[in-house]
């Protein structure tokens, strides 16, 4: 066989293989809580008669501090009662199942509001995490807006991507057993999972060879929008994005595993 066309081979089953690999982001990724940024977010609390109101991301719920379930934010509940003047307790469900119980602790001072969140997860893991949070105004007490100070994750979240045919993505989030079977056409997929809320969605589209944006909706209605990069040396996939209409980013780091 002539050289140039042996070569002329070589290159037509290299073209071949770069078509039909993997795109960069498919794989397991691990949240790098220390690379990341939440620090743009903020939540507020404020008084309406004998209710409180919560909000954050671009929406809210009112409750009681009774411990009642209310429904809270993206189809979960909340459950509020006193344990002093200074610190409440939380108890947090998502279709139906115990997500969390939070404490949420006020500074002396009223300058700081700490929340330590425990709960297990679907998968069996414990996870223990805290957010401090700095008053940016409001008062007294639990009244006013609050901007994320620092975050502690001490069980990191888990994404897998694999290819769903020649043009979609399943993402799956292996610690809370969610699932999103997808195209990359812009149009909604469910995702389920057994503390997913109900009617839950996610659309993808491709932003380029190593990216893609993500709109996670509920009930039709678009909450998040981000976009996933993945690095040149393909070690570190990066999520920047935000609730639909808020100025507030955030910034999740994974590394690959």
């Amino acid at each position: 066989m002539p050289f140039r066309v042996r070569i002329a081979g070589l290159l037509f089953l290299a073209a071949g293989t770069l078509a039909a690999a993997d795109p960069p982001y498919m794989g397991k990724w691990k949240l790098n809580p220390v690379k990341s940024d939440f620090g743009a977010t903020t939540i507020t609390f404020a008084q309406d008669g004998q209710l409180m109101e919560f909000s954050a991301d671009g929406m809210s719920y009112k409750f009681k501090i009774d411990g009642k379930d209310y429904i809270a934010l993206m189809g979960a509940t909340a459950a509020w009662k006193e344990i002093d003047p200074h610190t409440w307790e939380t108890t947090n469900k998502s279709a139906g199942r115990l997500v969390s119980t939070d404490t949420i602790k006020l500074s002396a001072d009223g300058k700081t509001l700490t929340i330590e969140s425990k709960g297990t997860k679907p998968n069996g893991e414990t996870a223990a995490d805290v957010t401090v949070y700095e008053r940016v105004s409001g008062g007294p007490g639990l009244a006013g807006k609050w901007k994320t100070k620092n975050v502690k994750i001490t069980s990191p979240s888990v994404l897998e991507f694999s290819p769903n045919g020649p043009d979609g993505i399943t993402m799956a989030i292996t610690d809370i057993k969610a699932v999103c079977n997808a195209k990359f056409d812009g149009n909604d997929y469910p995702v389920t999972g057994p503390t997913v809320p109900p009617k839950l969605a996610m659309a993808f589209k491709q932003a380029g060879p190593r990216a893609f944006e993500t709109t996670t909706k509920l009930d039709g209605k678009a909450r998040y929008v981000s976009t996933s990069t993945v690095s040149e040396d393909g070690k570190t996939l990066t999520e920047v994005g935000g609730a639909v209409g808020i100025s507030e980013r955030f910034k999740a780091v994974y590394d690959r595993q």
